[in-house]
């Protein structure tokens, strides 16, 4: 059973403030989390897990090394005692602890989900943990990896998943049809679990409790582009950045047969189109209304993949760019 999808746009969006960039010794901060002292933590390009204490209004950012996982870590959860669990797009789902506060101890990385049903776990992309330890992440593709992820929105193949692992049990599979499964957050009261699905340009609802557990339906659709982490806020927002806008070329390929979209792919493969001069993310209520809209166009921080809100500022990451940047928090916008 699936519900109507609510309206994506319901007010013309808002200007983005200025972002303030700083650079981090990496690159492709594809996630962005805040742990509990304020700093923010992402992994780069290299395989490394950096945290960064940002400055006061003109100081430069302190940028520590804390991890390194071997692998492409992506999607990033500060657990409450201080553990970090990672999703690397090459060995799977991972839980760090890191090194000593005086660099006195070496980090430890363990492999909590490196293969489902006897299948190699790849392109793990984003997790969330619940208050009882249960994760909830996602695989973005069984047919490509990290590399070829424009392949995969091109093919519009469907073959993301959503996955779930209990303490002490197994990883199990609770929803597999979906298009490009990235980001992933819980409800605060934890009555759903929402994934972004990246090439349907819509968040996805799976119930947990109460009478419609089980269902999985909308919570919005027809997004203005494409969905990639997802990160809740002290208030209950779930934040979304768009990691670039929709064309009408690409949702005519979607609708196009099979064998059109995989011949496109091919060709995605090889070609690598350079992402827009376009900065956008949204917020949305816990029904799914939109309560922020930002963009900046001509920016110079491109294709940002993650936006995290912390104490009136908002941190984002990008897949590509060698830094992460911040803004002040505007005000909210009124969804009627």
């Amino acid at each position: 059973m699936r519900r109507t999808p609510a309206p994506a746009r319901v007010a013309p969006p808002r200007q983005l403030p200025p972002l303030r960039m700083f650079r981090i010794g990496g690159s492709g901060p594809e996630d962005v989390v805040v742990d509990a002292a304020g700093r923010v933590l992402t992994g780069t390009d290299d395989g490394r897990i950096r945290r960064i204490t940002l400055p006061g209004p003109r100081g430069g950012a302190r940028v520590e090394e804390i991890a390194r996982t071997g692998g492409r870590p992506l999607g990033l959860e500060v657990l409450p005692d201080g553990r970090l669990l990672v999703c690397d797009a090459e060995r799977g789902l991972l839980r760090i602890t890191p090194g000593t506060e005086r660099g006195t101890g070496a980090a430890r990385t363990e492999v909590l989900v490196g293969s489902v049903a006897g299948v190699p776990l790849r392109f793990c992309s984003n997790v969330t943990a619940a208050a009882d330890g249960t994760l909830y992440f996602t695989a973005a593709s069984l047919r490509y990896g990290l590399r070829d992820w424009q392949a995969d929105i091109v093919e519009h193949s469907g073959t993301g998943r959503l996955l779930r692992l209990r303490p002490g049990g197994e990883p199990e599979v609770l929803l597999d049809d979906l298009q490009f499964a990235n980001g992933v957050a819980l409800a605060a009261d934890e009555s759903y679990v929402a994934v972004a699905e990246t090439g349907a340009y819509r968040l996805t609802r799976l119930w947990l409790t109460g009478p419609r557990s089980g269902v999985r339906d909308t919570l919005i659709g027809d997004l203005p582009g494409f969905p990639d982490n997802l990160s809740r806020s002290a208030d209950g927002t779930l934040w979304t950045a768009l990691a670039a806008p929709r064309t009408a070329p690409l949702d005519r390929l979607h609708r196009a047969p099979a064998p059109v979209r995989r011949a496109a792919a091919a060709a995605a493969v090889h070609l690598r189109l350079p992402p827009r001069r376009v900065a956008r993310v949204i917020g949305v209520d816990a029904d799914g209304r939109i309560t922020h809209d930002l963009v900046r166009h001509g920016t110079g921080y491109r294709m940002i993949t993650s936006v995290y809100e912390h104490r009136g500022t908002l941190v984002l990451g990008s897949l590509m760019e060698p830094g992460i940047a911040v803004c002040e928090l505007p005000s909210r916008t009124h969804s009627g």
